[in-house]
């Protein structure tokens, strides 16, 4: 095995990198074998949870780097205490370690909570990721060298190079900015799945899955089952409001952040709620197929009939574009653009505040809220509904990336993911809401989470997502069709679970998605931005696309591309920015292109 006592100081420079991630405390634990490293956003037991956290148990020493919460941990560690372990501190990350102990990998299951940690002992590493993937954990082996950490950007600097091969093109440009289940866009470099757990021993790794959607009969009725979603529902909310600081929420007015603010309400007296807006979007705002209604009124429904301590956010143009260069490096790749860039920025605004936030994120992936759910034009594609046009998107690369093939291993990802699950039922319309489920959970939810986290935690905050619930996921996954689409409503069963709860205009409000800005100064930032790039003889954008079809569509600010590439958001300026991503992406990172 490799001796790593000389590797102490480069190890300290990678762990650097992430201190936004953990402003409150920096630790390492080193050994002759092992070196682990953390940084901590203190939000349980603030003075009693420093990590890297040892653990001594029939004279075995246990070391763990932990990142996320378990809200059950009190339930978890009563019943360790019952068994005869005992505890230091009142953290979560003390109840993790003493449960792998306990129970091996089979206390996973017991877990409720958002989670990715390693554990250290006698050489070995158990590495565990929480079963719906809010938490990230990536990896890179190489014979008896393992490194893992939270961003790629540590295991970059560790590898001194930024290499994307063929697998790498193929993500970047055919499913970008979602990426394959345990893979990421560079060589050699992987994400661990949700709901996985991996073994590393000895230079080699097991990797074995714990939990999945399970078909089961669905035997209540329709009543019945709104009675079941408002208490699992209810109940996630409560578990995550388990915090030693205060916690907030992002209000948008929609039915999910509406619920969330409204439940969580219950708890906590004068809530801190939190939007954002655009400047000028009251001037510039053009409703649309997927965007029918600006937020304003809703919101304000919402707080006054909650009582929220309220703060709107609102950002300029310059600054969405400014930041998309470090929205970029938060994630380490191309993402969502200005949805990430307004996010970042979003964040650090609640971060003056408030380390803990709570969203209504995953309701849509989970509950059905997507058009894809619903419209048969889109639910029967065979391919991923959040990315239509292929042949389209295929039209604009260079002839290098177009020999790629990329169309096909698209499709060979489509078809592997839905060969995971038996999907098939009785009625067709139940068929593909369980096809759906499962591919918006280990794709297009993945994709979301991986912004929610990189963006939160660069701007030193804890993002909690509570209808990202196994416990809800698992039940939904078995709901028939038509309960979930109550007098064909999207969302109709969330929707009369907290019917009480919401403004009827709420309550039969259209999902609306995450507000993009409208102002065609952005706009004109972007086109900017780009024409000027194409100056520079190393722009990565020059050797991905064919160089005409590039400036006609920065020319046209982005319209001669008629459809979404990616979701619903992703046309237009929204569409520029992400091509501004991408280069900007090549030129810091020193992408190295390698094809064989």
């Amino acid at each position: 095995m490799n001796d790593l006592t000389n590797q102490v100081q480069n190890f300290n420079k990678m762990l650097t990198l992430l201190k936004y991630r953990g402003p409150d405390d920096f630790n390492i634990a080193s050994s002759e074998h092992v070196l682990l490293g953390h940084c901590r956003l203190s939000i349980i037991d603030l003075n009693g949870g420093k990590q890297p956290f040892k653990y001594t148990y029939n004279d075995i020493e246990y070391t763990i780097v932990y990142n996320g919460e378990i809200y059950n941990m009190n339930t978890i560690k009563e019943q360790l205490i019952d068994e005869g372990y005992h505890f230091t501190s009142q953290s979560d990350t003390e109840v993790v370690v003493a449960s792998f102990i306990a129970y091996g990998p089979r206390c996973l299951n017991l877990f409720d909570g958002i989670f990715s940690f390693v554990i250290s002992y006698q050489n070995k590493l158990f590495v565990a990721r929480d079963q719906l993937g809010v938490k990230p954990l990536y990896y890179y082996q190489k014979d008896d060298l393992f490194i893992f950490s939270s961003e790629i950007k540590c295991i970059l600097m560790y590898l001194g190079r930024c290499v994307v091969d063929e697998t790498g093109l193929k993500e970047l440009l055919g499913l970008g900015p979602s990426v394959s289940p345990g893979k990421t866009i560079y060589k050699d470099i992987y994400s661990l799945r949700p709901a996985h757990y991996m073994n590393v021993f000895n230079g080699y790794k097991e990797i074995n899955r714990y939990w999945a959607l399970e078909r089961r009969n669905h035997n209540r009725s329709y009543e019945e089952t709104v009675h079941d979603i408002r208490c699992l529902v209810n109940h996630s909310i409560r578990q995550q409001l388990l915090s030693d600081v205060p916690v907030s929420c992002m209000l948008s007015g929609g039915l999910d952040s509406s619920i969330i603010t409204g439940v969580t309400s219950q708890y906590i007296s004068k809530l801190s709620t939190y939007s954002v807006d655009y400047q000028d979007q009251d001037k510039y705002f053009q409703p649309y197929e997927y965007q029918t209604t600006r937020d304003d009124h809703y919101i304000d429904e919402v707080k006054t009939l909650y009582n929220t301590k309220h703060k709107t956010v609102t950002l300029s143009q310059k600054q969405l574009v400014m930041s998309l260069k470090e929205s970029l490096i938060a994630r380490d790749a191309p993402g969502m653009a200005d949805i990430d860039s307004s996010f970042l920025l979003f964040s650090k605004e609640i971060s003056h505040n408030h380390k803990v936030v709570l969203s209504g994120e995953c309701a849509d992936e989970i509950f059905g809220g997507y058009p894809w759910f619903y419209r048969k034009e889109l639910y029967s594609i065979d391919g991923f509904p959040w990315m239509r046009d292929l042949d389209k998107r295929m039209e604009l690369f260079s002839d290098e990336i177009q020999a790629l093939n990329i169309k096909n291993y698209v499709m060979d990802k489509y078809h592997q993911t839905l060969n995971e699950i038996d999907y098939h039922d009785h009625t067709y319309e139940d068929a593909n809401k369980r096809k759906m489920i499962y591919l918006n959970m280990e794709w297009f939810m993945q994709t979301l989470l991986t912004r929610s986290d990189s963006q939160t935690m660069r701007s030193s905050i804890e993002l909690r997502v509570p209808f990202a619930n196994k416990d809800i996921v698992s039940y939904l996954y078995n709901v028939p069709w038509e309960y979930m689409y109550h007098n064909d409503i999207e969302k109709g069963l969330l929707r009369d679970a907290f019917k009480d709860f919401l403004p009827s205009d709420i309550y039969n409000r259209k999902k609306n998605p995450y507000p993009k800005t409208h102002s065609p100064l952005y706009r004109d930032l972007i086109v900017e931005l780009l024409k000027e790039s194409l100056n520079d003889k190393n722009n990565l954008l020059l050797r991905l696309f064919n160089r005409d079809k590039l400036i006609d569509l920065i020319n046209s600010g982005g319209e001669s591309f008629k459809y979404p590439w990616f979701g619903q958001l992703m046309t237009g300026p929204q569409l520029l920015a992400y091509f501004y991503q991408i280069y900007l992406w090549g030129r810091i990172y020193h992408v190295e292109i390698e094809l064989e």
